[in-house]
């Protein structure tokens, strides 16, 4: 009786894997594209997939085949499209992989891509950690002209290029997950990635340094004409705005829930304006926000931001590393150079953003007892733009690198 039992339910523990699909059978999507379409409620929607054969050490015939595979069709939602690609598409089309969603900034300033992503909450193929990317152009064409010559395949690409550009703060990190977190929470603006791969044209005068451009705006002859620089903002769901590289370190450097290594920048040489010093930026501490609130009056916010400065170059060969008044001189400089860059940013995003993108609600929000009255204070028209705002960049620490002396031109020139 036991081994009859026994015979009718070995079957039942066997049919765990009667809806298995083998590797080769999917195709996984890596980037997703949305633009706006011609008719209302439709959207233009790409998908490129990689094919995991190409690059892998086991197989020979992938490396004649493509490392990607990209469609665009018309559909309402992201899921009902995918199914619709297999009409071209031989493998079924996987989303579990998806790295990036990248919107057309047409689409992103129209307020529609809002009613797009909403799909990422609802189903359990796309992973909230998938990163927002805002192209200058239509997400299509972005997608077919990105084609990196270093690493064919492009899962690994975007894994490699936006840990890299976050790491050094040019872009910022923009998951889907912090998008609804900020944009529901209704307060403070959401920072997403900006890209392209149209070049801008730009004459002299715009010009600036290594960090202060937008994508399409980078100098760079050769290679990949994809550029990642810079960061769209939201409010409210609908993209506002553009930030310049730079801005959008400082706004990194002034959010603590953003994670940045350190990076390197240059600074005006203040005895000589032809020179830029370079150094490398770290922030070892925790950026320190208080609030004082109380309502009815005007709310006051201080922030201080400890950070440490290494000097790799002087081109200027001045003695700023031995000679103490000079080096005095240079910490006042230095620092006074962030404060007024942040300065600039904070009453920028106070007079035409009307919020701010550093997620400052988060330390406001103890001097109220209920979600409703915190809503009801208002901290995107009412708390943050009348705000008074202080921000103090403090510099604990001024190296110098391995060499203290530069050398000596009245030497070298004799």
């Amino acid at each position: 009786m036991k081994k009859i039992l026994l015979l009718l339910v070995i079957p039942f523990i066997l049919s765990g894997c009667f809806d298995r699909i083998e590797i080769e059978e999917q195709s996984y999507v890596i980037a997703i594209g949305v633009d706006k379409a011609d008719e209302q409620g439709k959207y233009k929607i790409t998908f490129q997939s990689a094919n995991p054969e190409v690059g892998s050490a086991l197989t020979g015939s992938g490396a004649q085949e493509e490392p990607r595979e990209t469609v665009t069709l018309e559909g309402s939602d992201l899921l009902t499209a995918k199914d619709t690609a297999n009409s071209v598409i031989t493998k079924q089309l996987a989303l579990d992989h998806t790295k990036v969603i990248v919107v057309s900034e047409d689409l992103a300033r129209s307020g529609e891509f809002i009613r797009v992503i909403q799909a990422v909450t609802r189903t359990t193929e796309l992973r909230r950690s998938v990163q927002i990317i805002v192209s200058k152009e239509n997400a299509s064409d972005f997608l077919n002209n990105n084609k990196p010559l270093m690493e064919t395949r492009p899962h690994k690409y975007y894994q490699y290029m936006l840990n890299r550009a976050r790491e050094t703060g040019i872009i910022p990190e923009a998951d889907a997950h912090r998008f609804f977190q900020i944009t529901e929470g209704d307060a403070d603006a959401f920072l997403a990635i900006y890209a392209t791969t149209e070049k801008e044209q730009r004459n002299n005068k715009e010009k600036g340094h290594e960090d202060e451009y937008t994508a399409g705006q980078v100098p760079i002859e050769g290679g990949n004409p994809t550029e990642f620089m810079g960061a769209a903002v939201f409010k409210e769901g609908t993209m506002i705005d553009t930030l310049t590289g730079q801005e959008t370190r400082i706004a990194n450097v002034l959010d603590d829930t953003m994670d940045m290594e350190a990076y390197f920048a240059t600074y005006p040489d203040p005895k000589n304006e032809k020179y830029r010093i370079a150094a490398t930026f770290s922030k070892e501490r925790d950026t320190k926000v208080e609030i004082d609130y109380k309502k009815g009056q005007s709310t006051k916010i201080n922030v201080t931001v400890p950070f440490t400065l290494e000097v790799v170059a002087i081109p200027s060969l001045i003695d700023y590393s031995t000679n103490q008044a000079e080096r005095t001189m240079l910490q006042k400089h230095l620092s006074k150079i962030l404060d007024d860059a942040a300065d600039s940013l904070v009453k920028k995003t106070q007079e035409e953003y009307g919020t701010d993108p550093f997620y400052w609600s988060l330390y406001i929000r103890k001097y109220f007892k209920t979600v409703k009255e915190f809503e009801e204070a208002d901290w995107n028209n009412k708390i943050y733009p009348n705000a008074d705002i202080d921000v103090n960049f403090e510099l604990k620490q001024l190296y110098f690198g391995k060499m203290i002396n530069d050398s000596n031109l009245d030497e070298v020139r004799d």
